[in-house]
């Protein structure tokens, strides 16, 4: 494979589980930095409630600053947010299905069924509006609280949401405990079902494994990964989910196998330098 996406979640997906809560102007900065690296793609804030999730305060005011919103995502949980994004013209939202009920209903208090009725009129709206559309199908492999999930569901559940016409499909390993095998069996599958479907991955490090799940997600066929700077982040309602794979751990490896990225590995450190400045935290990756 001549060339992988890399899709930066740091700005979201790192923040929000940190004791530290950034200023939108310091938030600015780590994605200013992360764009010096020649990244392309940016997860930069979600439009959740601002008591659940503080970091993610004033995320409005943060897309007005920005220049290029057409690189820049943001995740939603509702219609609500959905709302938001339309008036601060997002080019791209971000929705999460935990496809698991005890999941679900720690995350956005619903069953997936009832996620699913709203994402069917999230996604029409979106596509009416011009709004490029992701869905994280979330705990894919492994839920903290029902423990393994069965593949063939996940398959059924990712059939509904290319129903509903969802442009991208993220499969998400949220609590890290996915392994490779698991990976390639789920992945593969989901590549033969849905030959024209647009995939990517989201893997956490807990078990140190992250890189071995891209690889096999790479045998399947997969060209797009989610990543975050210095390996920050972690699901705040679910259990034991430690950081991301790191990006800077996802680009080295790649660049070893001389697989192309774009992205400049040592503008990435000194971003790591940058998010571990802002967060009060020694990020290291695995990667030094």
């Amino acid at each position: 494979m001549d060339n992988i996406i890399i899709n930066e979640v740091g700005p979201r997906d790192g923040l929000q589980n940190i004791n530290k809560v950034l200023s939108v102007d310091e938030r600015l900065m780590l994605i200013r930095s992360l764009e010096e690296t020649g990244i392309e793609s940016i997860e930069i804030g979600s439009f959740v409630s601002h008591k659940a999730v503080p970091a993610m305060t004033n995320t409005g005011e943060l897309i007005n600053k920005l220049r290029n919103i057409d690189k820049y995502s943001v995740l939603i949980p509702n219609k609500k947010g959905l709302d938001k994004a339309k008036i601060h013209r997002v080019k791209e939202i971000c929705t999460v299905l935990c496809v698991t009920d005890s999941m679900n209903r720690k995350n956005i208090n619903q069953t997936v069924n009832e996620t699913l009725n709203d994402l069917k009129s999230i996604l029409g709206d979106s596509s009416k509006n011009g709004i490029r559309t992701k869905c994280y199908v979330s705990v894919a492999f492994h839920c903290p609280y029902e423990g393994k999930v069965d593949s063939t569901y996940v398959e059924d559940i990712v059939g509904q949401l290319l129903d509903y016409k969802v442009d991208e499909v993220v499969i998400a390993d949220t609590i890290g405990a996915a392994n490779p095998k698991e990976v390639s069996t789920l992945m593969t599958s989901l590549r033969s079902a849905y030959k024209e479907a647009v995939f990517s991955c989201h893997f956490h490090d807990t078990q140190a494994l992250g890189l071995a799940n891209v690889y096999s997600s790479l045998e399947a066929g997969i060209n797009k990964f989610d990543s975050c700077i210095g390996g920050l982040g972690g699901c705040p309602f679910a259990p034991n989910s430690s950081g991301n794979l790191a990006t800077e751990d996802l680009v080295g490896m790649l660049e070893l196998m001389n697989i192309t990225t774009g992205i400049n590995l040592d503008k990435l450190l000194v971003a790591r330098e940058v998010a571990s400045e802002l967060t009060n935290l020694a990020l290291k990756g695995r990667m030094y």
